[in-house]
């Protein structure tokens, strides 16, 4: 990926906190030449370990064998960026539309596990976090369903851990901008709907030129 130095993300808990909000990953594989695209959510079990499920009808296990190299690609909001914001507009004209946003990339391999108890254990947490954002207190718990029904549903899955080798994050996010046209943009993202955005253009504290 293509990272200008201003855009360069490193600080661990911006791209955590991105992972955590949009865990939705496009897990991408390559096999004989062909890029095989699966999105599938993701759960951080640690910095170098992330696990998930897909359908056993998807062919990604019978493709690749364990160990194969894969990328997941976690896309924060983003936005469309009008020349109209920014008050330096008036001063010459020169500036062009462009799209804010932010991105992180994990590179590593695809260990698939296979047996009923890590299938057991991929739902169960991933159900577990985010029932308890949804619904709280009366989150859905996979003792509610029919234990024949649950072992069904559990046959038809395959769960696997991906290994993390190395990460590339980019959070553009107007850093190159002057202070005035930084902060005109940032209040746009609120007037548009984009509070995630906004909330990281805050974060950053680095506003290039003056």
């Amino acid at each position: 990926m293509y990272v200008p130095t201003p855009f360069e993300e490193h600080n661990e808990k911006e791209i955590t906190n991105l992972i955590e909000q949009f865990p939705l990953a496009a897990l991408v594989c390559c096999s004989d030449g062909e890029f095989i695209v699966n999105h599938v959510p993701l759960l951080r079990e640690s910095d170098e370990v992330y696990i998930g499920h897909f359908a056993k009808a998807n062919p990604l296990s019978t493709l690749f064998p364990n160990g194969t190299n894969a990328i997941a690609i976690f896309n924060g909001e983003n936005s469309y960026i009008s020349p109209n914001w920014y008050p330096t507009k008036a001063l010459d004209h020169r500036q062009v539309p462009t799209w804010n946003y932010q991105v992180v990339h994990l590179h590593g391999h695809i260990d698939f596990e296979n047996s009923k108890k890590a299938r057991m254990v991929v739902v169960g947490k991933l159900t577990r976090k985010y029932e308890r954002l949804t619904s709280g207190s009366k989150e859905w718990k996979m003792s509610d369903a029919p234990r024949e029904y649950l072992d069904q549903m559990l046959e038809n899955i395959v769960a696997f851990k991906f290994i993390v080798k190395k990460i590339t994050a980019k959070s553009k996010l107007g850093q190159n901008r002057g202070e005035k046209d930084f902060k005109a943009v940032m209040s746009a993202m609120h007037r548009i709907g984009k509070p995630v955005l906004a909330s990281a253009m805050k974060r950053t504290n680095k506003v290039g030129t003056r």
